[in-house]
């Protein structure tokens, strides 16, 4: 059995808010009625909330697209959750890369300027799109960040909501 693009990306957008609401938190996926945020997350009494955006990939790939977007800090209260969704029939574990926004937009910056810089496969220059990737670990490239210290960071997302 296969599920297409759109069908995975709604199944990590409820394991993420799954995992918010196991840890006590009140979790609700947007359903695209949000812009940019696909979980608004707030802590039992309301007084302080999150939003997440949600990105997915299937453990074992070598990137996570995120898209130009990514490239924009908004706000200490906004997360991206790099969601690896395994597949049905696979052994793998799920696994979440949970990243401030700064560090985000920082990074998918610098890399993608580093990216178009240097030379195309056949020496051509690169055009520019609304295409961004973080390089999954353990992949590494000399200009792409290091994700790995972001695996399983629940704690950066609890702490906006203590």
């Amino acid at each position: 059995m296969s599920f297409d693009k759109s069908t995975r990306a709604n199944a990590s957008q409820f394991f993420v808010a799954g995992e918010l609401c196991r840890r006590g938190y009140l979790a609700v996926v947007t359903l695209g009625n949000t812009p940019n945020t696909d979980i608004l997350c707030s802590n039992l009494t309301g007084t302080k909330a999150i939003h997440i955006q949600v990105k997915t990939f299937v453990p074992g790939g070598r990137t996570c697209s995120v898209g130009a977007k990514a490239e924009v800090y908004t706000g200490d209260n906004f997360f991206w959750v790099l969601g690896g969704i395994p597949h049905p029939q696979s052994t793998a574990e799920f696994e979440y890369y949970i990243i401030p926004s700064l560090i985000m937009s920082l990074n998918v910056k610098r890399y993608h300027a580093a990216w178009l810089a240097l030379p195309g496969a056949r020496g051509q220059n690169r055009n520019d799109s609304k295409v961004r990737t973080v390089l999954l670990p353990p992949h590494t490239s000399p200009n792409a960040w290091d994700i790995s210290p972001y695996r399983n960071r629940w704690d950066l997302i609890e702490e906006k909501l203590v």
